[in-house]
């Protein structure tokens, strides 16, 4: 299946879900969709910089896995039926 057929039995689904909503819900559904249009045009002012670092620590990435090794525990419990 092309992924233009997809879209339109995607859009063909929604409608069909649609229809038996109210005319109020509708144009309620409608005004939510524009306003949600709107607001998505708006430029986005965090920068992908601004999620670097976000984990600060002076341990060496051996450390690191050297103190999760050394802090799992494995404890396999059974529960009797």
């Amino acid at each position: 299946m092309k992924a233009t057929n997809l879209k339109f039995n995607l859009i063909d689904s929604y409608l069909g879900l649609l229809k038996s909503l109210s005319p109020d819900n509708r144009l309620e559904l409608i005004s939510k969709l524009s306003d949600s249009l709107k607001g998505s045009k708006k430029p986005s002012n965090k920068s992908l910089t601004d999620l670097y670092g976000a984990f600060k620590t002076k341990k060496s990435a051996d450390e690191i896995i050297a103190d999760l090794k050394k802090n799992r525990n494995f404890n396999r419990k059974t529960e009797q039926f």
